[in-house]
């Protein structure tokens, strides 16, 4: 792989302080390959030729991370680390055609075929909410004075946001089970965000469903993403792994996302501001 040929021909012949580098060829293959690997998929295959696909380039990065390493030194700090993990995805839930369906969400006329959707296309004047696609949902509420032509009453606002959560959990898959979604506010999971943050996050069936934004689907629910083939979603738990090349061996369910950052501070004698969110996971030198 070039990249990766590239990154040990920096790391050997360059002089560093941080190095970095990103491989997305395991989120690549969880997408493009996981029906053959999760034999709880809705299109698992038994016996496919594919089905060790995941399993073989696994090995194949490990083998170049092992590479990478011999290009630097023992006294090397070395991290490998994901946002986020993968789990199968069942289907998708079309959330503004959802949201057309349970009057939240008025267009001017009737899409022709799926479409994505524009602001020209929205009746504001009789729109509460409007959502975006993804691997979860983004719901924005047209709030009187906060958007241009908002029209729910800021004191009528926790009120409304809780008739659409309650809403969004209570929605069924094609055969009318509830698919047990989770609908939080935004500011549950953001404590700090720039411009105008989602109302709520609508993780479908807990991450087993993703969101499509698309209007004009036939169906709320749908089986195939509307931007390519696509046979898995995030999942919550990533990975941080960090190494002092000492051989010792140490578990901990408490990290975060969060905590990457001001390690890196830490490990780089820099000071982590007061404000960040997250910690160093290793004790800060004297005096830092």
């Amino acid at each position: 792989m070039i990249i990766c040929e590239l990154a040990k021909h920096l790391a050997a012949n360059e002089k560093w302080d941080f190095f970095m580098m990103v491989e997305m060829g395991p989120d690549r293959m969880h997408h493009g390959f996981w029906r053959y690997f999760d034999k709880e998929h809705r299109l698992y295959e038994p016996g496919h030729p594919l089905e060790h696909a995941i399993r073989d380039y696994y090995v194949f990065m490990d083998k170049l991370v092992g590479e990478l390493l011999a290009e630097v030194g023992d006294e090397t700090y070395v991290m490998i680390v994901s946002d986020h993990g993968v789990k199968g995805m069942s289907g998708g839930i079309c959330v503004n055609d959802w949201l057309i369906d349970n009057g939240f969400l008025t267009l001017k006329e009737k899409p022709m075929g799926q479409i994505p959707l524009q602001a020209d296309m929205i009746d504001w004047s009789k729109t509460v909410a409007w959502g975006e696609g993804g691997y979860y949902g983004r719901i924005f509420m047209n709030v009187d004075g906060r958007e241009p032509k908002g029209i729910v009453p800021r004191a009528d606002y926790d009120k409304v946001r809780g008739q659409l959560r309650e809403a969004f959990e209570a929605i069924a898959d094609d055969k009318g089970v509830n698919i047990g979604t989770r609908a939080l506010f935004g500011e549950d999971i953001y404590k700090v965000a720039r411009n105008v943050a989602p109302d709520l996050f609508v993780y479908f069936g807990d991450l087993n469903w993703r969101s499509v934004g698309k209007v004009g689907n036939e169906s709320i629910h749908v089986f195939a993403n509307d931007t390519g083939p696509d046979d898995a979603n995030h999942d919550y738990q990533g990975i941080f792994i960090l190494s002092d090349n000492s051989g010792q061996s140490v578990k901990r369910d408490d990290l975060k996302i969060y905590d990457v950052a001001p390690t890196i501070l830490s490990l780089l004698d820099l000071k982590v501001p007061a404000d960040m969110i997250g910690r160093a996971v290793i004790p800060a030198k004297a005096g830092i």
